[in-house]
């Protein structure tokens, strides 16, 4: 195989291993790695050093005891008696030192045969070399000693050689070196497996979002169940999507509605128009019929400004601040509006409310839906039977923590069948479609339930149509 052939497989591992490296999850691993390591080695340094103090004053007690316990040989026995117990001692194996010298520094006798004349010279504690073996021997140790000055000027030099110490310090020194060196790499490997698992998860919700903006909007962001910040991020957006997709198909709903319900009135208006420039033949005739083309215009600008309410509405863009009022004032005050319409209809309006209604929302809108299902009640509330009262109810009452407004009227109801399609934009029953109107009010009523966190529900009224707009209640 060629060079050129082999390059691209390792730019792919070298590619993967750089997006590996740059990940967050890597860095921050890579951040407590160094900062456990340098932790480690203070602590590691700090047994080290106090193992170290530790071993030396244990040397220099044992050294100042022998020191103690040798002089009082001297002082009992004279140099005798101490060249007799030191000889003895420095045959015993061990890292005991000895040597006693006259005061000119001559050797007497003990195990150490070379130490410098100046460590002699000078009563004290020193850490130095010192020589142990014969004249062909010429290796140095290195020891903790003391020169003690006895009675008559001759010199005792007792000490320990610190080969067991420097190997403990070395052993530690290893240990920490290794100890240090697997962490390093079970820090990279475990840094590397964390990184490479969330850049899975993240490549993932890479290429599900690039689906989506593809225009796949029933893509969906994969949720591996451990509950964890990327699980969280992938259901809120997952949330997010649901609700983007619903504003998209109520979008695309409006503007199907508006290519099919709209044509129909649009083409009216234009035929209207061009009739009259057509057939005219006097000014009040044209005048009569631009008056008819300016209230079907009219009329359109209305349903244009309804659909334009209701896309605000719910995408949660209310046109004023919430504030507070009382919703049984709200129904009071839009009933007395239409109470001279329902006389013409031949229809009592009557209203019955409770006292402090509370609401925390919009009151015009909260006013705009009722008075929404008033108007259609007037429009259809005609009796279904003889027997029938001609009468519209308009009710506010408390249940629990919500609000409920109730408009009822005994017209022909709608079909429980047909009671969830009703809610959506520009559906007209067969029964309806003889009256004016675009079907857009209980939209526009349901678009403020679900502005407020309620809700809207058609019920039977035996006979006739019961709709309710259920709010939370306002807080004290």
């Amino acid at each position: 195989m060629s060079p050129s052939a082999a390059s691209p497989p390792q730019d792919g591992l070298f590619a993967r291993l750089g997006k590996v490296f740059r990940t967050t999850a890597f860095k921050l691993s890579l951040a407590y790695l160094v900062l456990f390591a340098v932790l480690a080695s203070l602590g590691l340094g700090y047994v080290a050093w106090n193992a170290r103090r530790v071993l030396d004053d244990q040397i220099v007690s044992t050294i100042d005891a022998e020191i103690n316990g040798l002089s009082e040989q001297y002082t009992a026995g004279g140099l005798r008696r101490l060249i007799a117990v030191v000889e003895r001692r420095a045959k015993e194996p061990g890292a005991s030192l000895y040597l006693v010298t006259t005061p000119a520094g001559e050797h007497i006798v003990g195990n150490v045969s070379r130490v410098s004349a100046d460590i002699l010279a000078r009563p004290g504690q020193y850490e130095g070399f010192y020589g142990r073996g014969t004249e062909s021997d010429q290796s140095e140790h290195r020891a903790i000693m003391r020169v003690f000055t006895l009675a008559g000027g001759f010199r005792l030099l007792v000490g320990r050689d610190t080969e067991e110490r420097d190997r403990l310090r070395a052993a530690i020194g290893n240990t920490f070196g290794s100890s240090l060196a697997l962490v390093v790499l079970l820090g990279v490997l475990g840094g590397w497996f964390v990184a490479s698992r969330v850049l899975k998860r993240v490549d993932d919700m890479t290429e599900t979002t690039r689906t989506i903006m593809a225009g796949d909007l029933d893509g969906r962001l994969r949720v591996a169940g451990t509950g964890d910040e990327l699980d969280r991020l992938a259901q809120n957006l997952n949330l997010m999507l649901e609700r983007i997709g619903e504003l998209m198909r109520g979008m695309k709903e409006v503007s199907d509605n508006i290519a099919h319900d709209l044509k129909t009135p649009l083409t009216r208006l234009r035929n209207r128009a061009d009739e009259a420039l057509r057939t005219a033949e006097s000014p009040d005739a044209l005048r009569t019929a631009i008056e008819g083309v300016i209230e079907d215009s009219d009329g359109l600008i209305r349903v244009f400004n309804a659909l334009l309410t209701i896309a605000r509405l719910e995408a949660g863009n209310a046109p004023e601040s919430v504030r507070r009022f009382d919703a049984g004032a709200v129904a009071r005050e839009v009933a007395e509006l239409y109470e001279p319409l329902a006389e013409d209809r031949g229809l009592s309006l009557t209203v019955r409310t409770e006292p402090d209604l509370i609401l925390d929302g919009n009151r015009e809108l909260v006013g705009q839906a009722i008075a929404n299902l008033i108007d259609n009640a007037i429009k259809y509330g005609a009796r279904s039977a003889e027997a029938a009262p001609q009468e519209i109810t308009v009710s506010a009452t408390r249940a629990d923590d919500r609000i409920r407004l109730t408009v009822a009227d005994h017209g022909p109801g709608i079909p429980e069948a047909e009671r969830g399609r009703v809610l959506d934009r520009f559906v007209r029953l067969d029964a309806a479609r003889s009256r004016p109107g675009f079907g857009l009010g209980l939209s526009l009523v349901n678009a403020v339930a679900r502005l407020h966190g309620g809700s809207l529900d058609l019920a039977d009224n035996a006979p006739g149509l019961a709709v309710t707009l259920s709010l939370p209640a306002g807080t004290a």
